[in-house]
């Protein structure tokens, strides 16, 4: 009895010893696997972090892309240098590319430069004196203007072929007529004020002025193939004509050429465009009264 006490008693005490030996290898296992868990998740974090960085260039990268960096630098770009998102297509392009702003000479401030240039009379009989002006911020020396109107008005296909006309470019003293070469806005203001619409397209002669746009001047017209140069002079001799007494003319016959007095910018109608009132032999290139 008492040996098989013993051995009862033995046996309970081996379960015990068993059981903590089983419970202690669970405990161990559950710490492994939660020291694995935690290196993995630190793993996955430190991996995760680093792709971040890589991806935003540092903190730097992440504030020059305008996002909140918390804690970290504001940026890594000089002071008031924009991050490329909040600059226009046309400022990230390279520098050699040109930007979309407007060209030289795109308008004017209003203000007139006058020619400090003066000239010999050209042509016999009535003489009339002019200065050339140009309106600042267009892009155009009034001194090289004045050179080339004077040459237009001097051509022996000018108005001094009929001997009853003369001109002289004067840049100071009394004067007779000016010649105004100014913005399309201005253009609009100064002829619009005597009744005359404009539309930012086209020319005029008003009070003492001869009114010349800088949309014209500088591009001509799609309705003249001729070069920029000859189409000026269309300009010139076309308003000085209406200072000298002609009115507008029409087209005279389908291949003729255009009188210089025809509204050659609203079409030629058949004539072959011409900047001059009369030919190399001192022929009038006249056209049907426009009413």
């Amino acid at each position: 009895m008492h040996r098989e006490k013993k051995r009862k008693s033995a046996g309970p005490a081996g379960g015990d010893a068993a059981r903590t030996r089983r419970s202690l290898g669970t405990v161990r296992r559950r710490r492994r696997r939660r020291t694995t868990y935690a290196l993995g998740t630190l793993t996955a974090v430190g991996v995760a972090g680093a792709l971040l960085v890589a991806a935003h260039g540092g903190n730097g990268g992440a504030a020059a892309d305008g996002e909140s960096a918390g804690a970290a630098p504001a940026a890594t770009e000089p002071a008031g240098t924009p991050s490329e998102r909040s600059l226009s297509p046309a400022e990230r392009a390279p520098a050699s590319v040109p930007s979309s702003a407007p060209p030289p000479g795109a308008g004017g401030n209003g203000v007139f430069d006058t020619a400090q240039a003066s000239g010999e009379s050209v042509g016999t009989g009535t003489l009339r004196r002019y200065k050339v002006q140009v309106e600042q911020g267009t892009g155009v020396r009034a001194a090289d203007a004045a050179r080339e109107i004077e040459s237009i008005l001097g051509d022996r296909r000018s108005w001094t072929a009929d001997g009853h006309d003369a001109f002289r470019l004067v840049s100071g003293g009394p004067y007779d007529f000016e010649v105004k070469i100014a913005s399309p806005d201005t253009v609009d203001r100064i002829c619009g004020a005597a009744g005359l619409h404009t539309r930012g397209e086209v020319n005029c002669d008003v009070g003492d002025q001869v009114v010349v746009n800088l949309k014209r001047w500088r591009t001509g017209s799609p309705q003249f193939p001729g070069p920029l140069h000859e189409y000026r002079a269309l300009i010139i001799n076309h308003e000085v004509g209406h200072r000298i007494g002609h009115g507008h003319e029409g087209c005279p016959g389908a291949g003729r050429p255009a009188p210089a007095m025809m509204q050659q910018i609203d079409g030629l109608h058949g004539c072959v465009a011409n900047a001059w009132p009369y030919d190399t032999h001192g022929t009038y290139l006249a056209g049907p009264p426009v009413p």
